[in-house]
């Protein structure tokens, strides 16, 4: 059996371009070294002096940054190519990191999380292009999952790694997080120097002639409303997500370390056991995906994932924190699932222009819920931010279920449509004329 899987992703692997897999491992690594850091960067902060209503404010002002890139990044990997954007943002979030490593107080790391969430927002823009245009429809789901298998492998190595940097260098404080930024910038001028020399846009963007200049930006926008599906409803159910997501990416460590108790080795092992689900159930839940339909893998993994913020706020021990940890992982897997629909709401030549307004949509929401949060876990109380993480989301859910149809219903494979001599390139510029949106709206 174990065989019979092994040689199944084998024969995916051989059948995908080049740019998928460069990128895959660009990503693999990049969340190796976001993991390192993600669960210590808000005490961090605050261990550099700042307040849990100051750290809200400082990641808010961060996301500023990120939103005021989002659209114009999608609309350059559109005319400019994938690979250019790469090489713009790994630098950036590699100066990010090291201005980091080198904050004195918390007010440095202002100008930190500015360039390092504008920086992440431009990969965060461009990596699912590159699945949007090199991925079939029909396996789209499985190899986004298929990346995130391996993402998690090495992100549950990541926190233990950080573990042992965080004890040898004084525990949970400014001194011993602060080598974890240190090793960041390294491994990301790295990544940079691995798609400078292996990345290539085999695929060009489509950008249209009227697209040619600065006007397209907003010619791009208009085309998403009339050519895409659902997409203000997606619009809002993404609004939702990212605001759980900023949520408990900044306040869930914090309340482990602050109310519960958690020192680094429980935040460490929370870290890691979120990345077990993904590991084990990446690829099964993106087969469900593509034969069931995505809604279905969402309303399975959404119920779980507040099951794991009611075992945070309820956690009387390290172990029921460690569950939590690992119930956590069911948010990434249906994340995942959430792009795959995105990629299907609109033709494939206004991916860029799409992920740019999504990538706004989520720098908005990663400004206005720090913000939101820090004033709820100081009026309130910091139960309350998570009794809010749980009302949004039954709140996206039943969007989901009310209003949104399954993309899944409509399969499309170009490839089927053109004649067998048909370059790449004329593929991807017949793929408007079989785009699910004219399908779906027939």
């Amino acid at each position: 059996m174990k065989i019979r899987v092994f040689e199944r992703v084998a024969s995916f692997m051989k059948r995908q371009e080049r740019p998928f897999k460069v990128n895959m491992v660009r990503a693999g690594f990049q969340y190796f070294l976001t993991c390192l850091i993600q669960q210590y960067q808000p005490i961090y902060i605050v261990g550099l002096g700042a307040n849990p209503l100051q750290l809200g404010f400082v990641v808010g002002i961060g996301g500023i940054a990120g939103a005021a890139i989002s659209m114009p990044a999608g609309w350059l990997a559109d005319r400019y190519g994938i690979r250019r954007m790469f090489l713009l943002g790994l630098p950036l979030v590699a100066l990010g990191s090291l201005i980091f490593a080198l904050s004195p107080n918390w007010l440095m790391t202002i100008p930190a999380l500015l360039i390092t969430l504008l920086s992440q927002q431009i990969l965060m823009t461009v990596c699912p292009m590159v699945c949007g245009r090199y991925l079939r429809m029909e396996e789209r789901a499985t190899g986004m999952q298929m990346c995130d298998t391996f993402s998690a492998t090495l992100g549950m190595i990541s926190p233990l790694i950080a573990i042992v940097i965080i004890t040898e260098f004084g525990g949970l404080s400014p001194d011993g997080i602060r080598p974890l930024y240190v090793l960041q910038t390294i491994g990301f001028l790295l990544l940079f120097l691995l798609v400078l020399r292996h990345y290539r846009d085999i695929i060009a963007g489509q950008t249209s002639s009227r697209f040619s200049g600065w006007k397209g930006l907003l010619g791009g926008m208009g085309d998403i409303f009339v050519k895409g599906t659902n997409v203000k409803r997606w619009m809002l159910y993404k609004a939702l997500s990212d605001v759980s997501w900023f949520l408990s990416l900044i306040y869930l460590p914090l309340f482990a370390a602050e109310v519960k108790g958690a020192d680094q080795f429980v935040l460490g092992g929370m870290a890691t056991a979120s990345m077990l689900l993904p590991i084990l159930l990446a690829i099964p839940m993106g087969r469900l995906a593509d034969t069931i339909g995505r809604k279905k893998v969402i309303y399975m993994a959404t119920p779980l994932n507040s099951l794991s913020i009611l075992l945070l706020i309820y956690a009387a021990n390290p172990i029921m924190l460690l569950v939590s940890g690992a119930l956590h992982g069911f948010f990434t897997l249906g994340f995942v699932t959430e792009v795959a629909i995105s990629q299907e709401l609109v033709p494939t030549s206004l991916l860029g222009t799409w992920w740019g307004i999504l990538s706004l949509l989520s720098g908005i929401m990663g400004v206005l819920g720090p913000i939101f949060g820090g004033l709820t876990w100081s009026f309130l109380g910091p139960v309350y931010v998570f009794i809010f993480i749980l009302l949004v989301e039954t709140s996206k859910i039943t969007l989901l279920w009310l209003s949104m149809p399954e993309t899944l219903k409509v399969k499309r494979d170009i490839r089927e449509r053109v004649p067998e001599t048909a370059s790449r390139t004329e593929i991807s510029s017949k793929s408007d004329l079989y785009s699910i949106s004219h399908v779906l709206t027939k």
